[in-house]
């Protein structure tokens, strides 16, 4: 029987490496990041993967995209899934809406759909999400 839910908790992310793609000082310009996040709440994963591709269009003002392998367990169900990541930035913070890549989920989250996001504001020390999700 499918299995509807929405989950929330927060995250922390650290080793942000940032690295150039072309001219580092042209604007537009793009640059690719990698990022380790840890998820706790209705996902709890204590290092994820992460990498995003970054469009600046101004002075810390752009878009990004991304991926982001979580490993873990959601809501006490234990497995990994990947997150298709979309945001906007710019000098206050990011607002980004993700969801689940098709067929991603293993383990008791084989079969699982779903979509969130989060608002982060420069100088949080943690970043509340939400997630609504279906497992069939």
């Amino acid at each position: 029987m499918p299995t509807s839910a929405e989950t929330a908790g927060r995250f922390t992310f650290a080793d942000w490496k940032e690295s150039p793609v072309g001219a580092a000082d042209a604007v537009p310009r793009l640059a690719h990041a990698h990022v380790t996040n840890a998820f706790t709440g209705g996902i709890e994963a204590p290092g994820t993967a992460c990498d995003y591709t970054i469009a600046y269009t101004g002075e810390n003002v752009g878009s990004y995209s991304g991926m982001e392998l979580v490993g873990g367990s959601l809501d006490g169900r234990k497995g990994s899934f990947v997150l298709e990541e979309r945001g906007t930035f710019d000098a206050g913070g990011t607002v980004c809406r993700f969801e689940v890549v098709p067929g991603s989920g293993t383990g008791d989250l084989a079969g699982l759909t779903g979509f969130g996001g989060f608002t982060y504001r420069h100088g949080d020390t943690s970043v509340a999400y939400t997630f609504s999700y279906g497992l069939s």
